[in-house]
């Protein structure tokens, strides 16, 4: 079975204060993109994974897909299988690529194997995994609070507009990213805001990690600068980066940033 594993987009990111156990809550939006990973799963007489791609950093036994396969091999007696995946959506970038990895091989599992497992069951495994990972076992518009893994849906439709992903030559670990963020309790729930007009976005959407993260890494600011001023309606840095997005009305000519950056178009 192959399936493709789709990146996504936070729309908005606001962290809202500290938890007693050390996280902190948040709310965002996950909005899924059409750049992906593919991911084959087939049974085997042993066990095995193996990689192409961009390289994936971190020792081969610690991916995520495995450790979804131990999850579940815990409460099903499973056969071995061969894990190939192809990867293309950028690490480091926000867009949460291991996570829809390790959700899209639970959904290949379930269908693979016949375990039955309900969507609700499924997201339950993947929590488990990653505060996101439970988003892609539907990956539709979904508001997301708490730490990240308590969902609602919502009504967003961004079809009729232009997406542009920008990933520049950084990288930014989720530790830093926190390392340098400053709770405070947000004004209006992006519930609400995302109702208003894309263009109305800029004055209302923020991501709280943009300001710390444009200090140490001045290359992504750049990058959303650049977007607005080739015109994008609202331009973004997704989740705690490095990957900078853009609505434009129209398709964008970028093509000044591909030397430097990856660009990619109709996201």
């Amino acid at each position: 079975m192959i399936l493709f594993p789709h990146a996504k987009i936070n729309i908005g990111l606001n962290i809202t204060r500290r938890r007693p156990d050390g996280y902190h809550d948040l709310e965002t939006i996950f909005y899924p993109i059409k750049i992906n990973d593919a991911l084959e799963v087939i049974r085997a007489d042993a066990m095995s994974f193996d990689a192409s791609g961009l390289g994936i950093p971190g020792k081969a036994e610690d991916n995520l897909c495995l450790k979804g396969y131990q999850l579940l091999a815990a409460d099903f007696d499973l056969p071995p299988v061969s894990i190939h995946l192809h990867k293309h959506i950028p690490i480091g970038a926000g867009l949460g690529g291991g996570s829809a990895d390790a959700a899209f091989f639970i959904k290949a599992i379930n269908t693979e194997l016949s375990l039955g497992l309900t969507a609700e069951q499924m997201r339950g495994y993947a929590r488990q995994l990653g505060a996101d990972c439970a988003f892609f076992i539907d990956g539709e518009p979904t508001y997301a609070f708490g730490k990240g893994d308590e969902f609602e849906p919502v009504e967003l439709d961004l079809s009729g507009y232009h997406l542009v992903l920008l990933m520049p030559p950084a990288h930014v670990s989720t530790a830093e990213a926190y390392r340098g963020v400053k709770p405070k309790p947000s004004e209006a729930s992006l519930k609400d805001l995302i109702k208003l007009p894309v263009g109305e976005w800029k004055h209302h959407i923020r991501n709280d990690f943009e300001e710390h993260i444009f200090i140490s890494h001045p290359v992504i600011r750049g990058l959303k600068a650049a977007l607005y001023e080739a015109g994008a309606l609202y331009a973004c840095m997704s989740g705690s980066g490095a990957s900078v997005f853009g609505i434009f009305d129209s398709r964008a000519d970028l093509s000044h940033l591909e030397k430097d950056n990856q660009v990619f178009y109709g996201v």
